[in-house]
C-alpha cells in the first residue's frame, strides 16, 4: 500500500468529501482516494430522520468532541457533534436545506477580492447538484434539461416536510401578526419570513451526501474509498526552488472494514507529481490536521514540539458558530410531541404512521418551522433565525417534558464573537481544544437581549392566545437585562454550525489560509474545500453552502491538472 500513488487524495468522507470524490473521479484517467476515519453509513438510525437522536453522542457516528468551558455561557462546556461516518455531518445533522442570504456571498467576494464568489456567481453551483421538489426555475434546479437544452440539476434532493403541527401553524400566524411576512422559499437570496423548512430527504428518509454523491460512483475503478483510517499528518517536501509541496499523507488504520492495509501498521500514501490533496475534514478536523502536520501558528506548534513547516497564523483562528437561545413556552389546549410520545400507545401510533406512510414525528427534522427576521427595524436585512419545535426538554438528548410545550430557539446569524481550534497535544487521537468564544462581544450580547424581547412579542400575539403560552425558560418574570444575560448563558447552546477556521482572503491578509481558489497559501498542491474556508458564517444552516464550496473546488482542481 505504501507504494500506491494517487492523483487526488481527499481527506474526509463527509458532506464535501463525498461530492469531491464524485466529481474528481469523473475523469477516468485520474486515480482518486477518499479517506474517512469513521465507518460506513449502514447504521439504520442514520437514515430515519428522527435517528439523529441516536447518532449524536454515539461513538459510531460522532467524534464526541466538547468545547472548553465558555465564559459567555457561565462556565459551561458544550457537546460539539461532528460526523465520524461516511456522509459526515450530513449523516447526523438536522437535514435543513438552507443557502443563506445573497449578501453573505457578496461579502465573501469583497473579502477575497474575487467577484466569482458573488451570489450570482455561486447560484449556478448550488443548482448544479440540486434536485428540488418544485422543479426548475430561476432559483432552483431538478434533474433534466434547462430550456437551452443543457443538462441541469443533480443529486442533492430537497423536499417539503411530511408533517404539520397546530402549534407551529399558530406560531407562524403570530409571527405574521408581529410584522414578519410568510415565506414559502427561504432560498432565493433573501430568507426573510416565516414558514416550514425544506429538508434533504427522499420519501421520508434522510438523504445524505453518501447516497447523493458517493454510492452512485463507488463502482468506478479509478476511485478507492478507505474507511476506518485516521489521517495522522500530511507529508511535505521541498522543491528545487525551496517551495513547500504536499506529497501525501500518513494514516493509521482503525476500522475492521478497511481491507487495504496491514492491521495496525501506519501507512504512507503518495501523491503523483503535480497531484492535489484536498482537506475536507470540516471546520474542526481540518485545522487540527494541519497543525499536526506543522502548518499553523508557529509559536503554538513549537510549544508542542511540532516542527514548523509553514507559519500560518490563521489556521484554527476565526472560529464562528451560531449560538441558539432556547426559549420554552408551556401551552394548553393543543397536543405537542411531549404528551404524544409520553405513552406506549402514542409511541406505537407514531411508529405505525412512519412505517406505513413515512410521515409523522419519526420523519421530523430536529426543527420544523423557520423564521428569519431582524433584531432591530433599522437593520437592512434579517439577522435572526428561529428554529421552532413542537416539544421541549432540558437539553439535547434529555427526555421530553411531560407537559405540552414548544421551543422557539433563536440565533444571531452574524455573530461578531470569534473563537479558536488548537491542539491539545501532538497526539492525533487527542481531541482538539475548541473555544468558540460565545457572547464575547457587546454586539452579540445586545442582539441576544433583542432576540429574547422579540420572541416574547411574537408569543404575545393573538394567534397564540388560545393556547395560553407561559414562558418557562428563561422565565416571564425576568426583565432585568443583566439577569436575562446570565440566564441566556445558562440556556444557550450551539446549533452545530462551526466555520471559518481556515478562512479565505486576499493576498495581503496575513490571517487568510486559502486564496479565492481554495489553495493553501505557501503549500503547493494543497487545497481546502469545507466550511473552514468561509470568511464569514452564512445566514443560516451551513450544510448546503459547504456542498457549493466543494462543487466549485472540484471544478477548479480538475481544471488545473
Amino acid at each position: 500500500m505504501s507504494e500506491q500513488v494517487f492523483d487526488h487524495i481527499i481527506v474526509g468522507g463527509g458532506t464535501a468529501g463525498c461530492l469531491l470524490a464524485n466529481r474528481l473521479s469523473a475523469r477516468r484517467d485520474r486515480r482518486v482516494l477518499l479517506v474517512e476515519a469513521g465507518g460506513n453509513d449502514d447504521y439504520p438510525w442514520i437514515h430515519i430522520p428522527v435517528g439523529y437522536l441516536w447518532c449524536i453522542g454515539n461513538p459510531r457516528t460522532d467524534w464526541l468532541w466538547r468545547t472548553e468551558t465558555e465564559p459567555g455561557l457561565n462556565g459551561r462546556a458544550l457537546r460539539y457533534p461532528r460526523g465520524k461516518v461516511l456522509g459526515g455531518c450530513s449523516s447526523i445533522n438536522g437535514m435543513i436545506y438552507m443557502r443563506g442570504q445573497a449578501r453573505d456571498y457578496d461579502g465573501w467576494a469583497r473579502l477575497s477580492d474575487d467577484p466569482d464568489w458573488r451570489w450570482e456567481a455561486c447560484l449556478p453551483w448550488f443548482k448544479a447538484h440540486e434536485d428540488h421538489w418544485r422543479g426548475a426555475d430561476a432559483a432552483h434546479a431538478a434533474p433534466g434539461f434547462d430550456p437551452g437544452g443543457r443538462r441541469a440539476g443533480g443529486e442533492w434532493r430537497v423536499e417539503r416536510q411530511r408533517l404539520s403541527w397546530e402549534i407551529l401553524d399558530a406560531f407562524a400566524a403570530a409571527a405574521q401578526q408581529a410584522g414578519i411576512p410568510a415565506s414559502e422559499d427561504f432560498n432565493r437570496g433573501s430568507n426573510e419570513g416565516v414558514g416550514y423548512f425544506e429538508v434533504n430527504q427522499r420519501g421520508g428518509l434522510r438523504w445524505n451526501a453518501t447516497k447523493a454523491f458517493l454510492r452512485p460512483v463507488q463502482h468506478r475503478d479509478n476511485l478507492q474509498v478507505w474507511t476506518g483510517a485516521q489521517v495522522t499528518r500530511l507529508l511535505t517536501t521541498r522543491e528545487a526552488d525551496g517551495a513547500l509541496r504536499v506529497s501525501g499523507l500518513a494514516l493509521r488504520p482503525e476500522g475492521h472494514d478497511h481491507d487495504a492495509h496491514t492491521a495496525g501498521q501506519p501507512l504512507q500514501v503518495q501523491l503523483s507529481p503535480g497531484g492535489s490533496l484536498v482537506l475536507a475534514a470540516g471546520a474542526i478536523g481540518t485545522p487540527q490536521l494541519m497543525q499536526l502536520s506543522g502548518l499553523g501558528p508557529a509559536a503554538d506548534l513549537q510549544a508542542l514540539g511540532i516542527p514548523v513547516q509553514a507559519d500560518l497564523p490563521g489556521v484554527g483562528a476565526h472560529l464562528q458558530d451560531h449560538l441558539q437561545i432556547r426559549t420554552v413556552f408551556g401551552v394548553s389546549g393543543v397536543r405537542t410531541l411531549n404528551t404524544m410520545a409520553a405513552s406506549w400507545p402514542g409511541k406505537l401510533r407514531i411508529a405505525a404512521d412512519y412505517l406505513l406512510r413515512r410521515r409523522g414525528p419519526m420523519s421530523m427534522a430536529p426543527s420544523q418551522l423557520g423564521c428569519f427576521t431582524r433584531s432591530s427595524p433599522e437593520l437592512p436585512w434579517p439577522d435572526l433565525e428561529y428554529h421552532v419545535q413542537p416539544l421541549s426538554l432540558d437539553a439535547f438528548g434529555e427526555p421530553l417534558h411531560r407537559h405540552d410545550a414548544f421551543t422557539a430557539s433563536v440565533c444571531h446569524l452574524n455573530p461578531t464573537s470569534r473563537g479558536t481550534v488548537r491542539l491539545r497535544s501532538p497526539r492525533p487521537e487527542d481531541a482538539p481544544l475548541i473555544r468558540p468564544g460565545y457572547l464575547s462581544t457587546d454586539e452579540d450580547r445586545a442582539v441576544a437581549l433583542a432576540a429574547l424581547r422579540l420572541t416574547r412579542r411574537i408569543v404575545a400575539q393573538p394567534a397564540l392566545a388560545r393556547y395560553q403560552p407561559q414562558e418557562l425558560r428563561p422565565g416571564a418574570t425576568i426583565e432585568d437585562e443583566a439577569e436575562l444575560l446570565r440566564l441566556t448563558g445558562d440556556i444557550a447552546t450551539t446549533i452545530f454550525h462551526p466555520v471559518g477556521t481556515c478562512r479565505m482572503g486576499r493576498a495581503d491578509d496575513p490571517a487568510a489560509v486559502v486564496d479565492s481558489r481554495l489553495r493553501v497559501r505557501g503549500v503547493r498542491g494543497l487545497h481546502i474545500a469545507d466550511a473552514s474556508v468561509m470568511p464569514t458564517i452564512t445566514s443560516g444552516n451551513t450544510c448546503s453552502p459547504t456542498l457549493m464550496i466543494a462543487e466549485r473546488a472540484a471544478h477548479w482542481i480538475a481544471g488545473s491538472t
